[in-house]
């Protein structure tokens, strides 16, 4: 079914005054009165759907980046500087018809030789490093506190809980979907074949109650949510992947997904493990970091898919994020890794409620920020509180909401594209102490696995668009620091002032200037506006 958008008519604003030498100066938008401007609702185009997030709420009423504006009114013909973006996440495709002409290339490597030409301690590392190696499937990192045995810590008596917790909330999704998938298999049985249209099952002419049942049951399916059957096929897979990824790897104590790689994960000078394929086992597995990728850098103007936020950028692959919950220390050395050769900007689209080493990962954040690269971070998407200290959600970059251990990280939220009361994605979480901005995250259209494109949605989708305003920034003004960028994309944000629905609950409506500690959307026209005044 498609979504509507609720969009705003505003007035045009003069983005242009004329200096005094008579040449014109580019100006912020002022935003003023948008909140004093009548909601109109009108459904988004398909194209519209497809590249939001670089709209520009003045112009399009749609609450994007203005990323478009900034090439056409901006960027125009700059040049810029090359900028190496590290995407830690769960392997890229390299190979995409999108993403393979912006892929970073270590020139200090030899490929195939099996040597470590540049003695960086990683061997044939051309296009970054896969911590994971051929593993893929991996536990919760409670599942692997409990797993590990009553130590006695309140940390195993959380960790116990919770896991029970999800266990039996999960025997629901379970039985709904035993029960769906046995109607669809009595259908089969009855039509003789194991896929049907919708046709064909209005056509059932039968006496058999089952038969007649499961008909019933399906036409509803199918009718209310305004699906084909092929539509349901993709769907039903996916749940019963999420379902029996749960059961049998996921929260399964008696699962050990690391034995594949033949490390010891909890020994941090333990750093001989890994290959340098940074797509992983199997290409399909690479979904997540190669949507993560394109909302960066896909390609711009190559009439193929999707255009990037950022020009001028080499995305550095790094596969540290399993199908279950990351290891501090991969995600620790994937940081250093992305550091120590040549990323100005870290996108770490990931995150989860334990963290056994979380000082692992507060170091190599402390690290970069020393190294003058900035991490870009997805806020989570339990639709939380993020500054009430029992809701944890690592990687982050202080205790407690105790003092940040670097001015490099930056957390984000995720806006959807309805500019109202439903402008904060439902799953997303925020915090007027713990997270920075927001910025569209909800049904973005980006890359991949096998040349193919994808809506996803998540906090994982907003902190890679950020992290493409980041480069912007970073190539057009190489001069200023990680620091200094992160107070720009801070600074420069469109500072809303309309209510929304927050956590997805709709008796829950506070101003969006509450949710964040900008109390704004990422923008990133005024952005660069901002870097070049303080840039001089």
């Amino acid at each position: 079914m498609k979504k509507v958008s609720k969009r705003i008519a505003l007035l045009a604003l003069t983005t242009l005054v004329l200096a005094s030498c008579g040449a014109p100066t580019l100006i912020s938008t002022p935003i003023e009165n948008i909140d004093a401007i009548p909601l109109k609702t009108i459904p988004l185009s398909e194209e519209e759907r497809k590249s939001w997030g670089h709209a520009d709420l003045v112009s399009d009423t749609i609450p994007g980046m203005s990323v478009d504006k900034a090439y056409e009114e901006f960027i125009k013909g700059k040049k810029g500087t090359t900028v190496i973006v590290g995407v830690i996440d769960s392997g890229v495709d390299i190979e995409h018809e999108d993403l393979k002409n912006v892929v970073w290339v270590n020139k200090d490597e030899r490929p195939g030789n099996g040597k470590d030409d540049d003695n960086n301690g990683y061997v044939d590392d051309i296009h970054g490093w896969n911590f994971l190696g051929d593993s893929n499937d991996e536990q919760l990192e409670m599942t692997r506190i409990v797993a590990k045995g009553d130590d006695g810590s309140e940390i195993y008596k959380k960790a116990k809980a919770k896991l029970e917790k999800e266990l039996a909330d999960l025997q629901g999704p379970k039985n709904q979907l035993d029960f769906i998938l046995n109607v669809d298999k009595t259908l089969q049985n009855h039509l003789k074949k194991e896929t049907y249209t919708k046709e064909e099952v209005e056509a059932i002419d039968t006496e058999d109650k089952e038969v007649v049942q499961a008909k019933q049951i399906m036409l509803q399916i199918l009718n209310g949510q305004e699906m084909s059957k092929a539509d349901f096929d993709k769907e039903i897979k996916n749940f019963q992947d999420y379902v029996y990824d749960q059961l049998n790897y996921n929260l399964n104590v008696n699962f050990d997904g690391r034995k594949v790689v033949g490390d010891d994960p909890y020994n941090f000078n333990d750093k001989n493990y890994g290959n340098p394929n940074v797509i992983g086992p199997n290409k399909e597995d690479a979904g997540h970091g190669t949507h993560v990728a394109g909302i960066i850098a896909a390609q711009r103007n190559n009439n193929k898919g999707i255009d990037g936020v950022a020009n001028n950028v080499e995305i550095m692959a790094i596969r540290a994020v399993p199908n279950g919950d990351e290891y501090d220390k991969d995600i620790a050395l994937a940081i250093r890794y992305a550091v120590d050769n040549g990323a100005k900007i870290i996108n770490t689209s990931f995150g989860k409620a334990f963290s056994p080493n979380a000082e692992w990962v507060r170091d190599a954040i402390k690290y970069a920020g020393e190294k003058d690269v900035l991490i870009v971070n997805a806020a989570g998407n339990d639709g939380i509180d993020l500054d009430d200290t029992e809701n944890d959600v690592f990687p982050n970059d202080a205790i407690d909401n105790g003092p940040e251990v670097s001015d490099t990280f930056i957390s984000v939220g995720a806006l959807a594209n309805k500019y109202g009361a439903e402008l904060v994605a439902g799953f997303s979480n925020y915090g007027k102490q713990n997270v920075d901005v927001f910025a569209p995250g909800s049904g973005i259209y980006s890359t991949t696995p096998k040349d193919n494109y994808e809506f996803k949605g998540g906090t994982s989708m907003a902190a890679p668009a950020v992290a493409g305003v980041a480069a912007l920034i970073r190539s057009l003004y190489p001069k200023l620091t990680a620091s200094q960028v992160k107070q720009i994309l801070i600074d420069s944000g469109l500072a809303v002032k309309t209510k929304v629905i927050v956590g997805g609950k709709v008796d829950d409506v506070r101003s969006f200037s509450e949710l964040s500690k900008s109390g704004k959307m990422v923008n990133a026209y005024n952005a660069l506006i901002m870097a070049q005044k303080m840039s001089k």
